[in-house]
């Protein structure tokens, strides 16, 4: 039973989340050969205060990047 943990700062659609899924599990089907009811795929959405990148956390990296 293949379990997939995507953790991923907060912004992403309904529609975005919906075909990672999907393609997640298509990529297990063909390159494992596993059965889609066996797959099951957790999306965890971290707020950006919660996320570190750069040596800053990922709010404060965010303003940087846009200036």
């Amino acid at each position: 039973m293949p379990y997939i943990n995507l953790q991923i700062t907060k912004g992403a659609t309904r529609e975005q989340k919906a075909q990672i899924v999907a393609e997640f599990t298509d990529t297990l089907v063909q390159v494992l050969n596993k059965k889609p009811e066996h797959i099951h795929i957790v999306i965890q959405e971290i707020e950006d205060e919660n996320w570190g990148y750069s040596g800053l956390l990922t709010d404060e990296w965010k303003k940087k990047e846009h200036k």
